[in-house]
Order: C-alpha cells, then sequence, then structure tokens
C-alpha cells in the first residue's frame, strides 16, 4: 500500500503577478528511492521566481500548476531506499538545482531527489538558514570560480541590496577585493556601506559608469557583477579595464541584454548550476560558506520576515517593490 503525506502548497495555473499564486493541499508520496520527504521550516525568496512566475524566466513553467521556489531550510522526514547522505532529522538545505515546475520548494513538505539537498550549517536558526544557500553560492560561483576574483581587484556590484548582491559584498571583502556598490535609491546608501561596501553609487542621481572611473581613479574596475541586464550591461563595459571580467547573471531590465564594446574584455554569462550542479561542486561551495559563516566574515542579511505560506502574495509584491535590503523570508 502506497502511504501519502499532504503538503500545503504554493501553485499558479497561470502567468501573472503576486495575485496568481495560490496556496493548496497537494498529495506527496512516499519517498522512492534515492529521494527524500523534507518538512520545510522556512523558504528564502529569489527573484528567479518572480520571473519564473511572469513567465520572463529563461525557461517557461509547466501550466498549469506550476510550483515554485528555489530555496528551502529544512529538516528531513523520511528518507527513499539508497538515500546514503541523509536521514530522518537532519537539517537541510535545498540545493536550488532543480526544475522550478517540478520541484519547487513553496510548501510545508516537499519530496526531492537527494541531490537537491545539502546539510545545513551548524548553529543556524531556519530563517537565517533560508538566506544562505543561493545568495552565497551565486556570489561565491560568479566572483570567485568564473571571474577568480583576487585581492585588489575593484569589484562593481549592481542591484547590490538583493540577497545576492548583499553576499557579493561580503564574498568580496574576503577576498581582499574591494567592492563598489549600485543601488537606485539613496536611502539604501548607509545600510550597504554598513554591510562592507567601500562606495556606494546612487544610480538613480548619479552617472554610474562615470562615477566607477572617478572612484577608481580613473582606472576602470576589473570586474563587473551584474544583475540588470539589458542595454544598461553595455554601458557597464565603459567602466572596466582593459581585459577586465564581466558577469551578467540577471534580468531586472527585460529587454535583451546587449554586449559592451569595450574590447578586449571577458563577458561571462552566468547560471548557478555552475556550483550546484555536481556532488563535487556543492562540496566545494557548501565548505566555502560554512567556514565564512565559521570566521564571520559571511553574515547573511534577513530583509524582512512573513509569517505563514498565506503571506506568500505579500513576499512577493515586497520583492517586486524592490525596497528592501537582503533576503526576504517567509517563515512555515
Amino acid at each position: 500500500m502506497t502511504t501519502t503525506t499532504s503538503a500545503r502548497t504554493v501553485l499558479f495555473h497561470e502567468l501573472g503577478g503576486p495575485d496568481v499564486l495560490t496556496v493548496e493541499d497537494v498529495e506527496l508520496p512516499a519517498p522512492g528511492p534515492g529521494e527524500v520527504l523534507v518538512r520545510v521550516e522556512a523558504l528564502g525568496l529569489n527573484r528567479a521566481e518572480a520571473m519564473f512566475r511572469s513567465g520572463i524566466y529563461y525557461y517557461r513553467p509547466d501550466l498549469p500548476g506550476s510550483r515554485n521556489g528555489y530555496e528551502a531550510a529544512g529538516v528531513v522526514e523520511t528518507a527513499g531506499a539508497g538515500v546514503t547522505d541523509f536521514a530522518p532529522g537532519d537539517l537541510v538545505l535545498t540545493a536550488a538545482n532543480f526544475n522550478l515546475s517540478a520541484h519547487g520548494v513553496y510548501g510545508d513538505r516537499v519530496l526531492l531527489p537527494e541531490s537537491a539537498v545539502v546539510s545545513r550549517p551548524a548553529g543556524l536558526d531556519a530563517v537565517t538558514a533560508a538566506a544562505v544557500w543561493l545568495t552565497y553560492t551565486t556570489a561565491y560561483g560568479a566572483l570567485v570560480r568564473r571571474a577568480g576574483m583576487a585581492a585588489g581587484d575593484q569589484v562593481l556590484i549592481t542591484g547590490a541590496s538583493s540577497g545576492a548582491g548583499t553576499a557579493a559584498i561580503q564574498v568580496a571583502r574576503r577576498a581582499g577585493a574591494v567592492p563598489i556598490a549600485t543601488t537606485r535609491t539613496a536611502d539604501k546608501r548607509r545600510r550597504l556601506l554598513d554591510l562592507g561596501a567601500e562606495h556606494v553609487i546612487v544610480s538613480d542621481r548619479e552617472d554610474v559608469v562615470a562615477e566607477a572611473r572617478r572612484l577608481t581613479g580613473g582606472r576602470g574596475v576589473d570586474v563587473v557583477l551584474d544583475a540588470v541586464g539589458g542595454a544598461f550591461f553595455r554601458e557597464l563595459g565603459g567602466a572596466v579595464v582593459r581585459d577586465g571580467r564581466m558577469i551578467s547573471y540577471g534580468w531586472l531590465s527585460e529587454g535583451p541584454i546587449e554586449l559592451p564594446r569595450a574590447w578586449p574584455l571577458t563577458v561571462h554569462g552566468y547560471n548557478n548550476f555552475v556550483v550546484t550542479g555536481t556532488a563535487d561542486e556543492r562540496r566545494r561551495a557548501a565548505h566555502y560558506i560554512g567556514s565564512g559563516l565559521a570566521d564571520g566574515s559571511l553574515r547573511p542579511v534577513v530583509g524582512e520576515v512573513f509569517d505563514g505560506l498565506d503571506r506568500i502574495r505579500d513576499a512577493h509584491r515586497l520583492m517586486e517593490s524592490n525596497t528592501h535590503t537582503g533576503k526576504i523570508v517567509v517563515r512555515i
């Protein structure tokens, strides 16, 4: 006899704004071979999930009845046959290395392949833990693994008040690099400086390229980590040194990403499966994050906490308002 578990799950049946998200009861089967059932304690929201819900992510949702959500902190309830790395009671994070429609983690329980979970760093409560994995793996994978960021590099971080942006400031500092943050409004300047940004450029009233050049004594930055894309990415080429590195990892601008002509330079289109797609890369990323949390160089930034799955729409509205700094978390 097959045993099922009822889970309150966020689904959406059409593309659109936050109001298309609904909370429904879904029956989950018992974990099969290589699967684990995770009781979710907290969810960390990511911009990708709003884009996915709206139909502008790099792949489309399977409708009707698509799931959503990359990031959760929880507890293993049941493990299927052949699972060796996790047992009931283990504290885990989701690895954000799966198709959102099939395995999205917005719910109070979720069934996942063993390869889609990692151990939770010791000493973290669920809310803080939900702000850790995707933000730091994105910053680490893009800046350290792809751009080869080194001590003394000057690094321009756009959209720096996001979860990934605040993580990138800390990752740059940890490497001995110099983070230069951009944000749209002046009210976030002080917070970004407190988080470790060497300089903050307010893009609504300052020319980002001119300011980056001025702040580097006319030299330009060694690395750009860009969350905006569109025509802005082309403009950012004017802020880069000869043979600099530019990384595009987001699409806050919905237009096509335009390449700069400030050659020679290297452009990376970054996807986080670089550091979540294999067991060895997940091990390396987990060690990087765990050691940074232990020595205090990485300090997760939680912007706001919502209580209960029924607040998921409100959480998405806040994310789209761009008024927060750090990670938005929904506590289950």
